[in-house]
């Protein structure tokens, strides 16, 4: 079973929100649905940006943990990085 861990972000350089879960689609689907009450609801939280995927919960949770740690600026680069132009990642994941 794949682990995801994931940043959502409301725009380019916006609200961002760090998760972790055992199904992206269907979570990403939650968050875009506002089926799930919370921040994500009440900052219009709902483009993926970027996604890691793990073997273990463990190592997920951990890498979720470590990166809630960072700077707002480390966060942004991680995004940078994969997704320049901050593409929303759910049509892609998704296939």
């Amino acid at each position: 079973m794949a682990y995801y861990v994931y940043l959502l972000a409301s725009k380019r350089n916006g609200t961002l929100y760090l998760g972790v879960t055992n199904n992206l689609i269907r979570r990403v689907y939650e968050h875009k649905n506002k089926i799930v009450r919370g921040f994500t609801q009440r900052y219009d939280v709902s483009l993926l940006v970027w996604f890691e995927i793990y073997d273990d919960p463990t190592n997920a949770i951990a890498r979720e943990k470590e990166i809630k740690k960072w700077r707002r600026a480390w966060k942004l680069r991680l995004i940078e990085q994969s997704n320049p132009r901050w593409i929303d990642l759910y049509e892609h994941a998704a296939r």
